[in-house]
């Protein structure tokens, strides 16, 4: 177990736009409890890398928490492993928790602990409180990103095609928290986010559109029950290094990694 006076060893997963970010700060001291001691990715990182590149099984070997930085397959592939050798797993991409067996295998394993972060989204620990209440009637996801962003190989031309010449939104899927996030594995990790905290993929109402005029990402949730009724949007700057995340998601990992170094001193 952790204790106050035991810096976690962190090693980052994904050298990209979420792990550069938080790992660079994990290098610089930015979080009290915690150290950067080394990064996995699997393109050559250079000299100017903060921490030693290590493969993953070496990073299980000198870590006691691994942050997900790298996409949903990375969840897939090594969760189950990471927490059977003892190290607790951060989950960036929360959109792999939406596989009803994969969620299963990493709750089961151990003696590792799996957490994921809320990103770029807002009213999760609301919505959860809520959950005690009992179960909402209504909670529906809107997602707008700009077109290219939300691009996928499974698309046929006929969308491609009106989602490139469109003048504004154009709806390019509507589901729910269980089916969206698969089909944009690097687009719609909030949808997975929201299930999670209300406790029910399925009771989710997912939709995800395509406008040439959103210079922001926008995510607007709304919920309703016998007990009240919620609303939260944000409108985030993409990240120019890639816009299919937004520049605040690395900082919410770090927020994340605050809590668990145990240094924060405050629960909001």
């Amino acid at each position: 177990m952790t204790t106050a006076h035991t810096v976690r060893k962190v090693g980052v997963v994904g050298w990209g736009a979420i792990g550069r970010v938080a790992g660079g700060a994990l290098a610089a001291g930015g979080i009290p409890g915690a150290e950067l001691v080394c990064i996995v990715d699997n393109r050559p990182l250079g000299e100017a890398a903060p921490a030693p590149q290590v493969s993953f099984e070496q990073a299980l070997d000198s870590c006691d928490l691994i942050v997900e930085a790298a996409g949903q397959g990375v969840v897939r592939e090594w969760g189950e492993r990471v927490l059977a050798s003892g190290t607790d797993l951060l989950v960036a991409s929360t959109g792999a928790l939406t596989d009803d067996e994969l969620a299963k295998r990493l709750l089961a394993a151990g003696p590792g602990r799996v957490y994921f972060t809320g990103g770029a989204v807002g009213g999760l620990d609301l919505l959860q409180s809520v959950r005690g209440l009992g179960p909402l009637d209504s909670v529906t996801l809107t997602t707008t990103k700009l077109p290219s962003t939300l691009e996928q190989p499974w698309m046929d031309e006929e969308l491609l095609d009106r989602m490139r010449s469109a003048t504004g939104p154009v709806v390019v899927m509507s589901g729910t928290a269980r089916d969206v996030p698969v089909k944009f594995p690097k687009s719609t990790n909030v949808a997975a986010s929201v299930a999670l905290a209300v406790g029910d993929l399925d009771a989710v109402r997912v939709q995800v559109v395509a406008d040439p005029g959103a210079l922001r990402t926008r995510h607007v949730i709304e919920a309703s029950g016998p007990h009240g009724a919620y609303r939260f949007e944000v409108a985030h700057v993409p990240d120019a290094a890639n816009p299919a995340t937004s520049k605040v998601v690395p900082h919410a990992v770090l927020r994340s990694l605050a809590a668990l170094a145990g240094r924060t001193g405050q629960i909001l």
